[in-house]
């Protein structure tokens, strides 16, 4: 089965597509080395992927036959990704919150004035 139409059955992007363009940027590895979107798949490579900054790690075990449910997905996989990989996503959302609270979007025009206005008063 091709890596690209594996990793889309056991839901790890949500479209074929999505799987395809992910292969030709190089965020998909098998067996440590990078790979082109029809490469064949089979049991007891070893698949990486990087995906929201976390790098996903798994063994396959078999080849399914089409897209899955995603409680079935355990039985085609094996995952390997180190804890440490989410605990470094938690920290990431803690310190993006740090500069901007979710929502707020764009500083507005009044935003930028008041930070003109503090930095001319720094100035002087």
């Amino acid at each position: 089965m091709r890596v690209d139409k594996y990793l889309w059955c056991i839901r790890y992007f949500k479209t074929r597509s999505v799987a395809t363009q992910a292969c030709k940027k190089g965020v998909v590895r098998v067996n440590e080395t990078v790979i082109k979107p029809s490469r064949e798949v089979y049991p007891g490579d070893r698949i990486g992927v990087r995906k929201n900054q976390i790098n996903y790690s798994f063994v396959v075990l078999d080849l399914p036959e089409r897209r899955l449910g995603a409680k079935l997905v355990d039985i085609y996989r094996k995952d390997t990704t180190p804890k440490e990989a989410f605990d470094r996503s938690e920290l990431l959302k803690y310190s993006k919150n740090y500069y901007r609270k979710k929502g707020i979007g764009r500083p507005t025009k009044k935003d930028r004035r008041d930070l003109d206005h503090f930095t001319d008063n720094e100035e002087e």
